[in-house]
């Protein structure tokens, strides 16, 4: 609440829930506890929730006038879980926006936000049906495009000089041939041989996140 207070629309509150003092200034709508529960995907909800606008521009193909140096893109991530978990970690590690193609999971989902812990506001957010040719527009730009891949190179560097995009695949199938086939650089995470096939999408993309914020590889 302190973040975004200018994206509160309302605070909704069960009626056996004492309204917080960080809550003053902010509209509060009381609901009884049926109506809450109705409202609350989570089996036992806190008792509070806030009612959020949603950014602007979320379906727009084109970035913000500065997009920022770190981008991430999610092409066909579909377990919200998963979206909302990518949308905290690249947040924590400085990223400042992501794309999403038409057929990911929605990132306002209550279990993408949910597991994103709010952080889906901490960045700006575009999701729509033409990423790949916004991210052409990226790449003529300057940025460099590496994506995940089984077999990428097992070795790469993220040069904190250059501005740059992480694609991140769908879940079983990993990037297109079509985004594939665009990057500068298609790179595989090392594990020990013959122990797993591949990384959940969510952690394969917290150490590469993590290796960018360091400005480093493997």
């Amino acid at each position: 609440m302190d973040v975004h207070p200018e994206k509160i629309e309302e605070i909704l509150c069960a009626e056996a829930y004492p309204v917080p003092r960080y809550c003053r200034g902010f509209p509060v709508r009381s609901l009884s506890n049926s109506q809450f529960a109705t409202i609350c995907p989570s089996v036992t909800p806190q008792g509070i929730a806030a009612l959020i606008r949603i950014p602007e521009g979320v379906c727009s193909s084109n970035p913000p006038g500065n997009p920022g140096r770190r981008i991430v893109l999610l092409e066909s991530v579909q377990d919200p879980g998963n979206v909302g978990t990518i949308i905290r970690t690249a947040v924590a590690f400085g990223f400042s926006g992501m794309f999403l193609s038409g057929d990911s999971a929605d990132p306002f989902s209550p279990k993408a936000v949910q597991a994103s812990a709010g952080a889906v506001l901490n960045l700006w957010i575009r999701r729509h049906q033409q990423v790949l040719a916004s991210i052409d527009g990226l790449k003529k730009s300057g940025y460099r495009l590496y994506g995940t891949a089984l077999g990428g190179n097992g070795s790469v560097h993220f040069s904190d000089g250059i501005p740059l995009v992480i694609a991140l695949g769908n879940e079983g199938a990993g990037l297109s041939p079509e985004l594939l086939s665009m990057t500068d650089e298609r790179f595989s995470i090392p594990m020990v041989d013959g122990a797993i096939e591949s990384l959940n999408v969510a952690v394969a993309g917290a150490i590469a996140l993590f290796a960018v914020f360091r400005g480093e590889g493997w």
